[in-house]
């Protein structure tokens, strides 16, 4: 069972969660914001630094390829991190985002289809994989397989991943459950986090035996260890499209550039994710 405090978490972040929605309709966004590098470029309409919406599972690499960025470009790159469906909602309701980030395709189509995003600025940038984590001192040993017991392992206990009904890493985990046969014996005992950085810390914290989330959280919490890694024929791709907003300024197609090239690469391939732009030899670790 989850713990009382556990549950108080849980609310308080979806009270945060409706708080930076309205927020976000006067343009300031995200869950977690952050500036790197030197002093911002001026703009006579919009001033201040570049601002990239990005899915809270980037965090750790936007961060340093916004530091690589800066030094080269010398203006800086603030970004907000969050849920892409929490991004995608505040993007619409007029975030002054220049670059939008996403952790699936069904938010880059949503903002596409609201004509939000720039005609002809759309790639797919990264790719990642599906891992089962349970905690660091955890002995648990499961296979990931055809109607596998997931509910068993659990005992009496949640498993944690992102809100199956918006967040992407928790789409991606029914997908894969519904696939494996296994979602109906669990889909009761979920904790749906507002992101898959809030599930990744359910684990982490001991509040949760098993959680599902991205091998790069995974990577990035030495709190947690990976069970196994869902097969990738489970569920669709996992893919992060990168777009331009209809309200980006010009040198966001200079940070574009950078995202694309290979002191960019560099850091999200070290960081455990697929390059999908690169070429073959350079896609992975």
């Amino acid at each position: 069972m989850l713990k009382e405090e556990s549950l108080l978490h849980r609310v308080t972040c979806r009270l945060r969660t409706a708080a930076l929605c309205v927020l976000g309709t006067f343009g300031i966004a995200g869950e977690a914001q952050s500036a790197s590098g030197a002093s911002a470029a001026p703009d006579p309409d919009r001033g201040g630094a570049l601002l990239v919406f990005a899915a809270i599972s980037l965090t750790d690499a936007i961060e340093e390829a916004n530091r690589a960025f800066a030094t080269r470009a010398g203006f800086a790159v603030r970004a907000s991190y969050g849920a892409s469906s929490l991004l995608a909602k505040q993007i619409e309701a007029g975030a002054a985002a220049d670059v939008y980030l996403a952790a699936d395709r069904e938010w880059m189509d949503y903002l596409s289809a609201r004509s939000l995003i720039r005609p002809g600025s759309r790639r797919d940038l990264l790719g990642n994989e599906l891992v089962l984590i349970a905690p660091r001192d955890s002995t648990l040993k499961l296979k990931i397989a055809p109607r596998f017991d997931l509910r068993g392992a659990l005992g009496g206990g949640h498993l944690a991943t992102g809100d199956p009904d918006s967040v992407p890493a928790g789409m991606y985990a029914r997908a894969a459950l519904l696939k494996l046969g296994a979602w109906q014996a669990v889909s009761d005992r979920l904790v749906r986090a507002e992101n898959v950085r809030a599930a990744l810390a359910y684990v982490a914290r001991g509040e949760a035996p098993l959680g599902i989330v991205y091998q790069t959280d995974a990577l990035s919490e030495k709190r947690v260890r990976v069970v196994d890694v869902f097969p990738t024929d489970t569920h669709p791709p996992i893919t992060y499209p990168l777009a331009l907003t209809t309200r980006a300024r010009a040198q966001a197609e200079s940070y574009v550039e950078f995202l694309e090239g290979d002191v960019a690469r560099q850091i999200f391939v070290r960081r455990g994710f697929l390059a999908l732009n690169a070429p073959e030899s350079a896609r992975t670790r």
